[in-house]
């Protein structure tokens, strides 16, 4: 039988609580707050980090309030001290408050609240003195707060408070005294000095602050082994030759795959056959072989000094390296004679291999996070980073996250940007919405998106909404792949050049980071076989070459796209992002990126048809840019260099794919005059 209290879900308070003065006013609905605090907010070095909340009470009292936050993490987590900072009334009790991120590490935030009494007599006092009508208990309650708030006050000011007091009780009317006690010396005196004792603080939260990398970054993936001669296995110093060309390009990081020693046992052949002869190089996912595992390179690839070298020239140019951290084995990985109890046994006693049916990895060992001896496991993964951290690597792609503890990575991500704020992880999973939320939320830095398989104005409007204007812009920072080594979308296998282009342009701009998989400028685009997303002749099986040089390459165009995501602010925010209306849904999609201040605007419009040219009105909110409905404004394409003007809110394009599939605009005021130039094109709206 139930008791008549189970199941209750009353939480009733005693009634001291109720009434103590410091329940008198309610501090709700702050913002960021992820999950009601459980898991920290992002953001990067430098950023203005600004909180709100609504901050209320009862009645019609004024309440002030501050925004409290000090340091937990980092360089200067030693300063236990609480800074704090005034808060501002919107509109509707709604208040907000700011402070400078100045310092890598991890924040902690919170809000006071008090009852602002002498605020409540100023604005009541104001009143009665403009209408004549103060009396001296009027004049008296301003004198008691006064003296109470001199108790509080440094030697100087509580004399100068005595003062005050003085002279208004010794003023010949109340009125006269009201008037001297409205003074704007006397606010500011007791500003300094509130009476908080009965104050009302909110819970503490978080905030993350990353290396701008994190939240703005171009990436460049490519496989070492191939960057040397035809049929030679190519290696670090081979890469070294290659930076160059990358940087030209204008990216921020060159991504590298697992550089590991590659196991032999079932070593996958060509197009991840299981039939490999002795020159196949396998996949260098398959981690660990005799010469080590995940803390030793695979020797064809160089030396332990070959890699500090390539680290090195890449910050000469600019660059990061980014490694694979890959959390499984090959069967000839040490750990699997050292540690079998963290692998799947199957009934037989053999160790089991990874399978996704109906792939399946024969190579490959996957980790058994629920076995035996889990603590050593974890501090050994732990181990692994920091290893590559001593070698100069702070930026981690990890593989197939999805399929390991969400608690191991909260655990492992917290213990390394503990000593080490500025590492960067970016989440290589493609799985559940719910799953990369989860990721994200416990510390990863970036996440893949399911931007690949998004192709329709509807698909990337509804998902990049999502991802930039919901709280998902508070932990979760989307990274942008047209493609990677294992994704070859349809759209970039039949679109030809133009949808490279215009992949290329939306990936580039409706994120602050994204990256290409190398091979994407010269428009590589054969599948294994009709249907497959994945490449014929992959380079995750098999040694590749390419002629860099070729007419058709896209390295300028790319190389431009990164330049103007450099020279435009607007387009280095991550959640900035508007959409805007098009006369042609199917197929044009248009949106906008601002900075805060309006000073840098950006309006990218994109034929999402790679085959045939197509045009629409496109609707702009020339309102938000500052502009009348009747005065022209300026946009100039920033891949060629053509100016418009327009006018209003909706204004004709056409574009073709064979020509140019996308125009970025930088939107401006008119200048008038404008010089008049061949690439001008005005249009006449009288």
């Amino acid at each position: 039988m139930v008791s008549d209290t189970a199941g209750s879900c009353e939480n009733l308070l005693p009634l001291d609580a109720y009434t103590a003065e410091n329940h008198e006013i309610l501090i709700e609905a702050i913002a960021p707050e992820v999950d009601g605090g459980r898991y920290a907010a992002k953001r990067v070095v430098g950023d203005l980090f600004t909180v709100q909340a609504d901050i209320f009470r009862e009645g019609h009292d004024q309440i002030a309030a501050m925004l409290e936050y000090r340091q937990t993490s980092g360089a200067t987590s030693t300063d236990t001290a609480w800074h704090e900072v005034p808060m501002h009334p919107l509109v509707n009790d709604r208040w907000s408050g700011q402070f400078l991120l100045t310092t890598l590490g991890t924040y902690c935030y919170r809000i006071e609240s008090w009852n602002d009494r002498f605020g409540t007599w100023r604005r009541d006092m104001e009143k009665r003195v403009q209408a004549g009508l103060v009396g001296e208990s009027d004049v008296l309650e301003g004198v008691v707060l006064i003296e109470h708030a001199a108790t509080r006050m440094a030697s100087g000011d509580a004399a100068r408070a005595e003062e005050l007091v003085a002279t208004a009780t010794t003023a010949v009317t109340p009125l006269e005294a009201g008037g001297l006690l409205l003074g704007a010396g006397v606010n500011e005196l007791m500003n300094r000095y509130p009476d908080r004792s009965h104050s009302t603080v909110s819970g503490e939260l978080k905030v993350t602050v990353d290396p701008v990398v994190a939240r703005f970054a171009a990436w460049y993936e490519l496989f070492p082994r191939s960057q040397g001669e035809p049929e030679r296995h190519g290696t670090f110093r081979d890469v070294i030759k290659q930076l160059p060309r990358v940087a030209g390009m204008g990216f921020d990081v060159l991504y590298l795959p697992p550089i590991h020693p590659i196991g032999r046992t079932n070593r996958k052949g060509r197009n991840n056959t299981l039939d490999s002869g002795p020159d196949d190089v396998g996949s260098p996912w398959a981690i660990g072989n005799e010469a080590g595992g995940h803390k030793s390179i695979e020797p064809a690839l160089g030396t332990m000094n070959d890699f500090g070298e390539l680290v090195t020239e890449a910050q000469n140019q600019g660059m990061q390296i980014a490694m694979d951290f890959a959390i499984q084995c090959s069967p000839d990985h040490p750990y699997v004679k050292e540690h079998p109890e963290w692998f799947f046994i199957r009934p037989d006693g053999t160790i089991k291999y990874a399978e996704n049916p109906p792939k399946q990895y024969q190579d490959i060992y996957p980790i058994n996070f629920y076995g035996g001896n889990q603590e050593a496991l974890w501090e050994e993964l732990r181990s692994i980073v920091l290893f590559w951290i001593g070698h100069g690597v702070t930026i981690f792609r990890v593989d197939n996250p999805h399929t390991k503890p969400v608690p191991f990575w909260e655990w492992m991500i917290g213990e390394i940007k503990q000593q080490h704020p500025e590492t960067v992880f970016l989440a290589e999973a493609f799985t559940r919405p719910k799953v990369m939320k989860a990721l994200a939320k416990v510390g990863f830095t970036q996440s893949y998106t399911y931007f690949t398989w998004r192709n329709t104005r509807w698909e990337l409007t509804e998902d990049l909404s999502e991802l930039t204007q919901t709280e998902m812009n508070e932990y979760f920072r989307g990274s942008l792949w047209p493609n990677t080594p294992d994704i070859l979308h349809e759209f970039l296998q039949h679109g030809g050049l133009p949808a490279f282009m215009v992949r290329l342009v939306l990936a580039a701009t409706l994120s602050s980071v994204y990256g290409i998989y190398g091979g994407y400028e010269l428009g590589i685009n054969t599948p294994l076989r009709p249907g497959s997303e994945e490449y014929l002749d992959s380079e995750k099986f098999q040694l590749g070459h390419y002629d860099w040089d070729q007419p058709h390459s896209l390295s300028n165009f790319i190389g431009r796209i990164n330049r103007i995501r450099r020279d435009n602010p607007a387009l280095q925010l991550y959640d900035n992002l508007r959409f805007y209306s098009s006369g042609n849904d199917d197929h044009i999609l248009a949106y906008g990126k601002a900075t805060p201040d309006g000073e840098n605007r950006i309006l990218v419009v994109a034929n999402l048809d790679p085959f045939n040219a197509q045009e629409t009105w496109v609707g702009v909110p020339f309102w938000d840019w500052g502009f009348t409905a009747d005065e022209p404004y300026q946009v100039r394409d920033l891949l060629t260099d053509e100016t418009y003007i327009w006018q209003g809110e909706y204004n004709f394009v056409r574009l073709d794919p064979k020509r140019q599939p996308a125009h970025v605009f930088a939107v401006s005021a008119y200048a008038t005059p404008l010089a008049l130039t061949p690439e001008t094109r005005v249009i006449d709206f009288s």
